[in-house]
């Protein structure tokens, strides 16, 4: 006997209006349907349609030190060794992938004659955190021990990323000023990054909650899901209850409002409301009191032997104001720090340079920067 089974239509099931919906909540009904967890739908939904073959560049996938990485070389011969650029994606180590930030490292390879490795740190939850670190910091360590070998010069590598991804650059690029083993990194360049778990209550926060792509509960949410966390914690971290007086006073001088230009008030500031303190919150949340997942709250002896800096913002990203910081911090401590804002951005521009009609304009100014710094280098 033959078995014929007629699978229903998505939109029957759930109705026309499910495709209107944003991704987060498309997942999230998913999920509650017992179909796929609702992290899995989004990385399917945004992986996206590959772009068509480069005639410009070799691209081939390898594995540096077990990491799977992907390396754009460009074919045209150079009269010396490039340099390297390490691209870390983003996805708040839960969704992103080297597929879906393909078009953005071919554009950086071209447009900077460099070479591009694009590291495919394994995701969570099935690789909890720190792992995604890990990954990121053994793939970086055989590239600078191995560059010569991709035609890389091993004193111009440069580490990059963007979102969580740019959380993992100033990660890793932190670590390694303590190996004197290795190459000092050239620069690194850090695209609207998640930098400190400590206050959701800045500026950019009160101002930019509810804008698309990343809105403040769902940074929050995505966070506490990364750290293997209940989403439950969130109303109290959002609040502030998970640090104690005597880190409040320590981060002040980092992560004030104060340190913010009045420029970036205008649209909205309100001083918080003082947070009732929870040890018990504290000691579940305290990962993101670690530099790997809150970078902005390194000592001042790591800082400043950090390398030279690119930091991109966002106007409307909630996010905005974690740039801002550390760009201070680094400026106080004597890091050069080339800055650009884009004043009609949003979280995830990037993502969408080179897609034709759905590319924004914004994103291509942005990535230009970026590649005249690289060259610069």
């Amino acid at each position: 006997k033959v078995w014929i089974i007629q699978l229903p239509n998505v939109s029957t099931i759930l109705g026309t209006n499910f495709w209107s919906l944003s991704p987060y909540k498309q997942g999230r009904i998913f999920e509650k349907l017992g179909i796929c967890k609702e992290v899995y739908f989004i990385r399917t939904l945004l992986h996206g349609i590959p772009p068509w073959n480069d005639a410009n560049l070799f691209i081939e996938d390898l594995k540096f030190a077990k990491v799977s990485v992907r390396v754009y070389h460009p074919k045209v011969p150079s009269a010396g060794q490039r340099r390297g650029v390490l691209y870390l994606h983003g996805g708040i180590g839960q969704i992103g992938s080297i597929g879906m930030y393909e078009r953005v490292c071919r554009f950086i390879a071209r447009r900077s004659d460099s070479v591009v490795v694009c590291v495919g740190y394994r995701l969570a939850p099935e690789h909890p955190y720190p792992t995604q670190f890990w990954d990121c910091l053994t793939a970086t360590v055989h590239f600078m021990t191995t560059a010569e070998d991709y035609g890389v010069d091993p004193t111009r590598i440069i580490i990059c990323g963007d979102s969580s991804g740019g959380t993992l650059a100033a990660a890793v690029c932190q670590t390694l000023v303590g190996r004197t083993d290795l190459p000092k990194a050239r620069a690194q360049i850090i695209l609207y990054p998640f930098l400190q778990g400590v206050d959701f209550n800045l500026p950019s926060y009160q101002q930019n909650g509810s804008v698309p792509l990343l809105l403040k509960k769902r940074t929050l949410t995505l966070g506490m899901q990364y750290l293997n966390k209940d989403v439950s914690l969130m109303k109290g971290i959002l609040e502030g209850s998970h640090v104690p007086e005597d880190l409040k006073l320590k981060f002040s001088k980092w992560l004030s409002p104060d340190n913010i230009p009045m420029e970036f008030k205008i649209r909205g500031y309100k001083p918080p409301a003082s947070a009732t303190y929870s040890k018990e919150l504290h000691t579940l949340a305290k990962p993101v009191f670690e530099t790997t997942f809150s970078p902005l709250l390194a000592e001042d002896a790591i800082i400043r032997q950090l390398p030279e800096t690119f930091i991109l913002t966002c106007e409307y990203d909630v996010v905005r104001d974690d740039g801002l910081l550390y760009k201070k911090r680094l400026e106080d401590n004597g890091i050069p720090v080339t800055w650009y804002h884009i004043e009609d951005g949003f979280h995830g521009a990037l993502f969408l340079i080179d897609c034709g009609y759905i590319s924004f304009p914004c994103a291509k100014r942005a990535m230009l920067n970026v590649v005249n710094f690289i060259k610069g280098l």
